[in-house]
């Protein structure tokens, strides 16, 4: 398997470029696999720093290339300034392992890891070569295909892909790659070949199905309608059942510049049941399933003495909850005793972060800590179904606080459904609390050294949430409600940080939006959006020229509510959570009363274990912790 090296018309570039280390190949455990015929491109839609430190990436090219026939290499957007100089040079976008244009390859898949990563995928196919719509495409263009967390609402991508596979994709992502290799040896035309690969569940392949209009999908209860015979009419995502048996230790490059998280990441498990109703990776990576605690500490000990890293990761979604994490963190402090190794845990539970807890995490080295209340007050903290109370916040803080932690973060969401300007002051109230709290239980000569800060992100009603039937408000009100918070926080040693109510506006769209909405994409891209998660190269008058040119109503997708009767875009993908328990948690919601986590209590009925024919998976038991466990026994109370 032969492809052009572009490393002579690539090096003279590098001089010229802003850390040019992105773009050099051979890196520790970076692997050119020889032996096979069938070539296959994994590309992140944004810079090294990014894609390098992303998990699904280091996953899926591990996969493909222990599967016989199959060899995958890796490929990252480069920054604006190479970008010029590639264009100007006429040098397509290319792979590291080989230094090989895209274009050669048989396919490339692209993640979708956000919604701001849209207009990359397009400067990622056209500095390819790359045809950008699939209609567009011939029989040598390699096949696009695309997955990830933004995949679950695919139609704002669906006419720039080619195929798209929903969920996990350690199985799905080599069965593909193998399908098309056995289909292009026995010469199938393009055509054929995408039709076989929509029988392959998880897979969706937008041309084969008609966008209805308004009307007609009320009526359906579906926005697609299937162009040919015996295509699914509901694509179900595909789940990784061997997960919690599988081996921790995932083989990692070692980059030679720094990137974003630049460390060893072990994932530890995979899935939440807790049920914030405003999540979507809580719903769309359900079952939960864990990893023993034998196998974890094996990875990380290897993953080491391998890397050379002196800090570890222990990743999910939301680590704390791990039945065995209290045995995992003391064997690797055993384990690691003196040798400067740092133990991170990140995105801390707070019910389930106690004293013990805190002890454990600390190990050698504190940064800080991140806390995610998501809400001022209780009574919001329960219509997103957050969980968690004060009491357990402010237990967390003494722990940590008591450990010898001195910065402590604070994660909270603005413009949740309900919200009023009581719960933005409620924020300011928590976290000034929170504040005196943490001061209270470090020495008086250290409380100078004290901070608290507070992040505020954007409400964006994600696909397959019981919220996804709840707009946006407006970028207008957001400030509003921002000055609020901001004039209510006294406190000059918190800091109050919020993200971009405009970008967040244009991931609402991305989120919400239908079909229509590519050429949204499209039309903003050729007018100079790329790169819009960059707060100083997001181009806010591109989208809205785009807009207008097209005719198309933004406001309209973002920050409609709609009865939880309506059809949305998304209907024919399903996560394995029932749209019916969704409707039935928005309603929840609106009442106030909250549900509680499968993996502590009983089932939920959210359909997602029969629908994907998989079960919570735990190391063993789940204890709860603080409300967690109060909840438990009034459970157990009302069913004795």
């Amino acid at each position: 398997m032969q492809h052009t090296n572009l490393w002579p018309v690539i090096e003279p570039l590098l001089a010229r470029a802003e850390r040019p280390a992105r773009y050099l190949n051979h890196e520790w455990g970076a692997q050119a696999k020889q032996d096979a015929d069938f070539s296959f491109c994994m590309v992140y839609p944004d810079t090294y720093e990014l894609g390098q430190a992303n998990q699904a990436v280091r996953i899926l090219v591990n996969r493909v290339n222990a599967t016989k026939h199959l060899a995958a290499e890796r490929a990252f957007l480069p920054a604006p300034d190479m970008i010029a100089l590639m264009q100007k040079a006429g040098v397509p976008l290319f792979s590291l392992e080989s230094m090989a244009p895209l274009a050669e390859f048989d396919a490339i898949g692209i993640t979708l890891p956000h919604e701001l990563a849209a207009t990359n995928v397009l400067e990622t196919l056209s500095l390819a070569g790359i045809p950008l719509r699939s209609e567009e495409r011939g029989e040598n263009d390699p096949l696009v295909l695309g997955g990830g967390p933004c995949a679950y609402n695919p139609e704002p991508y669906a006419p720039f892909f080619d195929a798209i596979s929903i969920g996990e994709g350690e199985e799905a992502v080599p069965e593909l790659l193998g399908a098309v290799r056995r289909l292009r040896q026995e010469g199938a035309p393009r055509a054929e070949i995408l039709r076989q690969l929509a029988r392959i569940p998880g897979t969706y392949v937008p041309s084969l199905y008609r966008w209805r209009t308004e009307e007609e999908a009320q009526a359906a209860g579906s926005w697609v309608e299937p162009l040919e015979e015996g295509l699914p009419s509901q694509i179900v995502k595909r789940v990784y059942t061997q997960f919690a048996e599988s081996d921790a230790h995932e083989p990692c490059v070692v980059p030679f510049t720094e990137v974003v998280h630049d460390r060893l990441n072990v994932e530890v498990l995979r899935g939440c049941a807790r049920g914030c109703r405003f999540c979507q990776a809580g719903m769309m990576y359900r079952p939960v399933r864990e990893r023993t605690a034998q196998n974890i500490v094996n990875a990380v000990k290897r993953g080491l003495a391998e890397t050379g890293y002196d800090e570890v990761s222990l990743t999910s979604l939301s680590s704390t909850d791990h039945s065995q994490i209290a045995d995992i963190l003391k064997s690797l402090n055993c384990a690691f005793d003196g040798c400067g190794v740092r133990i991170s845990v990140p995105s801390q539970r707070l019910d389930s972060f106690g004293v013990e807890m805190a002890g454990l995490v600390a190990g050698q080295k504190k940064g800080g800590l991140t806390f995610a209340p998501e809400a001022g007050t209780q009574r919001l903290r329960d219509v997103i179904n957050k969980n968690v109370t004060e009491d357990d916040l402010f237990g967390a803080i003494d722990a940590a606080f008591s450990a010898g932690w001195r910065r402590c973060k604070l994660y909270f969401m603005i413009g949740l459904p309900t919200e009023t300007d009581d719960d933005i002051k409620g924020i300011a109230s928590l976290a000034r609390r929170a504040y005196d709290r943490a001061k209270s239980n470090v020495p008086p000569d250290q409380r100078g050294s004290v901070r608290m800060s507070v992040s505020v992100a954007v409400f964006v009603p994600k696909s397959q949430t019981p919220f996804q039937w709840d707009g946006q408000i407006s970028p207008e009100e957001t400030l509003r409600r921002i000055g609020l918070l901001r004039r209510s926080v006294k406190y000059r040693a918190v800091d109050v940080h919020w993200h971009d109510p405009s970008t967040s506006f244009v991931e609402a769209v991305m989120s919400r939006g239908g079909r229509e909405v590519a050429d949204w994409v499209q039309r903003a891209w050729e007018k100079g959006a790329r790169f819009d998660a960059w707060t100083e190269l997001f181009n806010q008058e591109a989208w809205r020229e785009a807009a207008s040119e097209l005719g198309l109503n933004p406001e309209a997708i973002a920050q409609a509510t709609y009865d939880t009767t309506r059809v949305m875009p998304w209907a024919h993908i399903s996560c394995g959570v029932t749209s019916r328990f969704l409707a039935l948690e928005r309603k929840r919601a609106q009442q106030e009363t909250t549900t509680p986590d499968c993996t502590y209590e009983r089932c939920t009925g959210c359909g997602a274990c029969p629908s994907v024919s998989a079960d919570n998976q735990l190391a063993q038991p789940r204890v709860g912790q603080g409300s967690n466990a109060a909840a438990a026994v009034e459970q157990e109370e009302n069913h004795g």
